[in-house]
Formats: structure tokens, sequence, C-alpha cells
């Protein structure tokens, strides 16, 4: 006999408390579901054992006897975990504490514990998996959480992660302090073919699923962004660490940084802000893809003082909104995430919303955080509903191809077939 569980409004249960779901098959009948395609309408999902089994038009799907079913109306929207494409799990927003000082003065204590709390705020807002891209200071701390995640230590997303990541020596920082006075720095230098062979070797043993190098940095005559590594050494990086059967990302700004790494073999490139026409036109050629990151220069100019929507856009937001639109114009593929932690985490929304600000369709945007992120990332297990996927599913309270703020309305979340929020 079916068991029905009707769910109309929210009903908030504790992330400790993930019994439901955990034995014997899930069955979710949804008058509306976006499969990381397109709408649905009258679907039936039966998970099990942490695996999609079946999808379909309800007139077609078996439900197994004795199975608790969850009823979702029309005002619902059944879909895919999201997937965030870049994040960093160890920081938090620059206008509590600064970059430097999360760096120098909190313990690695005090930071993964503050992980667990941006793990469990990244999930309950329905992000199901999280391409950590650096851990800023922390060694490899991230590979840590990763596994404690794992292991059901600690509840959270899928993780991605890159370790501590790579930069040119006198390149990153912390920076400014005398030259008697050396200071930890956030991410771990290597120069030349030897050296970068070796680093990156080095952080492929210490757990790193990707490599992630910064292919320029703020180390101009003054202070402007400016290329790091040469052509050949990014080539050297890439070709080791795709040896090893991991992609690189690279962190760019500039264009002559962003042609460097296109040239390399990187699969995406971070942030892209000066990038020109002919530059896009490369990436979209090399199959490159973008991550534009448009809600940490936000954030930033906003904590430098910036009253967003009073005052007129900065010079790097005008740059920011014209370099968007012109990769949309060349038709680069775009990778959706934030970089969060900038800005809080659980509010990965933001970006999703800065996307259409900045010229996208509210749908082309949930493909982007859904099936697109999966294609462009190599999970091919997830950001659809179908046969065989990961039972990574959510739901929300309205139609975000609609409406995309539509997704800050999580209703459900379970993850691996596990249901963390109800």
């Amino acid at each position: 006999m079916v068991k029905p569980i009707l769910l109309l409004f929210i009903c908030i249960a504790s992330l400790n408390d993930r019994s439901y779901g955990q034995e014997g098959p899930t069955v979710i009948q949804a008058a509306k579901l976006f499969d990381g395609e397109q709408i649905q309408n009258n679907w039936t999902v039966v998970l099990d054992l942490g695996i999609i089994v079946a999808a379909g038009p309800s007139a077609t799907v078996d439900v197994p006897t004795g199975t608790d079913v969850i009823y979702l109306d029309a005002d619902h929207t059944l879909m895919p975990g999201m997937i965030e494409g870049h994040s960093h799990i160890l920081l938090h927003p620059y206008n509590e504490t600064t970059w430097n000082d999360q760096v120098l003065k909190e313990t690695f204590a005090e930071r993964a514990l503050r992980a667990g709390n941006h793990l469990k705020a990244s999930l309950e807002a329905g992000f199901t998996t999280l391409r950590d891209l650096g851990s800023e200071g922390a060694g490899y701390l991230d590979v840590g959480i990763k596994q404690s995640v794992e292991k059901g230590i600690i509840p959270g997303p899928h993780l991605i992660v890159a370790g501590p990541a790579i930069v040119a020596t006198g390149s990153y920082g912390p920076k400014g302090f005398g030259e008697h006075v050396s200071v930890p720095l956030g991410a771990y230098e290597a120069d030349g073919g030897d050296d970068l062979i070796q680093e990156v070797r080095r952080q492929i043993g210490g757990g790193a699923d990707i490599i992630k190098v910064y292919a320029d940095y703020r180390w101009g005559p003054n202070g402007e962004a400016m290329p790091t590594f040469t052509l050949e050494e990014l080539k050297t990086i890439v070709t080791i660490a795709n040896s090893s059967g991991r992609p690189v990302v690279a962190h760019a700004a500039t264009a002559e940084g962003m042609r460097r790494a296109t040239l390399a073999g990187v699969y995406t490139i971070e942030h892209g802000d000066g990038g020109t026409k002919e530059v896009f036109e490369l990436m979209k050629k090399h199959g490159v893809a973008l991550c534009p990151t448009l809600a940490a220069g936000d954030a930033i100019m906003q904590y430098r003082g910036w009253n967003k929507g009073v005052d007129p856009d900065p010079s790097r937001i005008v740059a920011k909104k014209k370099s968007f639109a012109l990769a949309l114009e060349v038709g680069v593929d775009i990778v959706a995430g934030g970089d969060v932690g900038v800005f809080p985490h659980g509010d990965n929304v933001r970006e999703l919303e800065m996307m259409v600000d900045y010229g996208m369709t509210h749908e082309q945007v949930l493909k982007s955080v859904t099936s697109v992120n999966a294609d462009l990332l190599g999970l091919s297990e997830r950001g659809r509903i179908m046969k065989g996927m990961k039972a990574d599913i959510i739901s929300v309270l309205g139609d975000p191809t609609k409406d995309i703020s539509k997704l800050r309305n999580v209703q459900l979340v379970i993850k691996d077939g596990v249901t963390y929020r109800m």
C-alpha cells in the first residue's frame, strides 16, 4: 500500500535527522518538474540506494508497493540539485574579516569549523555539489573536509577540491610586510619546468581533484593585474595534471592571462574581467568555459562603500558587464559559480540572479547551474533527473524558469537519496 506524504508547505528537518529516505526506495510525484533541460508535467521519480532508478511520466512509472510517496503540487518545481562552480568553503565574507586576517590569524581549527557551517548553509540552499577552488592558506584542509563529508562525519554537498592552488613566486599574498618577515601564503609557489612538475605532483598526491593555477595576479607596477606564468609554464602544469586524469582551472582576469591559459589547455577560466571579443572567440574555439563570478566583484565593491542601486556603477562593474556581454555574444560556455565565500555561503543564488541581470534568461541560468555545469565540469552523473543519475534532487516553491529568484525558496533537499531538508 502506498503511504502518501503531502508536501505543500515547508517543514524544516534537522540536518542531523537523516532517517527519512535511507531505507528502501523513495517516490516523488511532481506536478511540475525541471529535468535539467526543460519543464515536465506530472512526473514520478523513484530513488533507491542513492540513485534515480526511474523517472518519467507518472502513467509510465511503477510505484513500488509499500513505499512512501512525496506529492508535490503545481506550486512547486522538482529539479536536480544545484552545482556551485566556484566556492571557497574555508573563507567567509571579507567585510567580517579581511582575507589577510583569515589567512594569518584564524586557526585551522576555526577555519574547519566555519567550513562545516558553510557546507550546511549551501546544502540547505539546494546546492548538492560544490567545486571548491583553493584552500587559501589552509593547505589540504579542504581535502580532509571532503573526506569527512564522504565518511558521514559532517553533512555537506559533494565536494570537488583544488587544494592549495599554485602561484608564481612573489605574486601572491598576504603582502605588505618587511623583507625580514616571512608569512604564510594563500597558495603554494612554484616556477619553471621541474619546480612546477614537482608541485603539481605534490598536490595530486595531497588529494586535489583539480589543479588551480593563477595565470595572472595583481602584481603590476601599480598593483594592476598582470600575467604571472609563461605559456610554456602553464602548458607544463596542464600536461602533468592531465596525465593523472585531472583538469586545470585558471584564475585569469587579464586578456593576456586568459589567452595563455586557453592555449595551455585549461578547462575553465575563472573571473575573466578583462576578456575581449578576440579572447572569448579563442576560448570558444578551444572549448574553454568561463566562470564569471559576477557576485564576487559586486560584493567587494559594496564592501568598499559602493551603495548599489543608488550610486553609479563603479568602473569595475561597468567593465564586468561589458566583458560578460561579450562572452554571451560570442557564445562561450558559462559555468555558474559566484566565488561564494567572498559573500555569504548559502547566498549562492546571488550569482544566478546577477547572471540574469547581466543578460541571460532565467531558463538559461537554471540550465547553467544544473545540466550545463554538470557537462562542463565532467559530472556526467549529476545535473539531470533521469534514470541512472545520482539521487541529488531539490524542490522549490515557484517556477525558476520564469523567475530565477524562486531558487531561494528551497523546500526539499535530497542528496545521495538521503533527505536533508523537508
